[in-house]
């Protein structure tokens, strides 16, 4: 089954020697779960202040600088793994640094049979 693990946090909560070593961590966490087949994707996200916003309101495009809601935790980046089942998911999630300045929300995939081939498919 492929998770979403979608990774909260402030993006003023690290200092930058805290950011490379979780980078590290997190690229370490990459190879190992890609070495036992269960990685399929992940990356960090540029700063908010980088995000533009659309909507469609009645026909009419509606673009907004910024991220689509003001909160004290940001979307900073993810990781798509394909694991068993939600106990081994969570086990997954618990390992990634920024767990522990944030939040990792875990999302099951929906698998659509009738889309475009994905290079991370199996």
């Amino acid at each position: 089954m492929k998770y979403m693990l979608l990774i909260y946090g402030a993006e003023d909560a690290w200092t930058e020697d805290e950011r490379e070593a979780c980078m590290s961590e997190s690229r370490d966490l990459c190879h190992e779960l890609a070495e036992q087949g269960q990685f399929l994707a992940a990356s960090p996200l540029h700063p908010v202040s980088t995000a533009t916003s659309l909507r469609i309101r009645e026909g009419k495009r509606l673009i907004t600088d910024g991220p689509f809601a003001e909160t004290t935790e940001q979307l900073g980046g993810y990781y798509l793994i394909d694991v068993e089942n939600l106990d081994e998911a969570i086990k997954v999630a618990g390992r990634i640094p920024a767990a522990s300045k944030g939040t990792v929300e875990i999302r099951p995939v929906f698998a659509l049979s009738d889309m475009p081939s994905q290079q991370f498919a199996r």
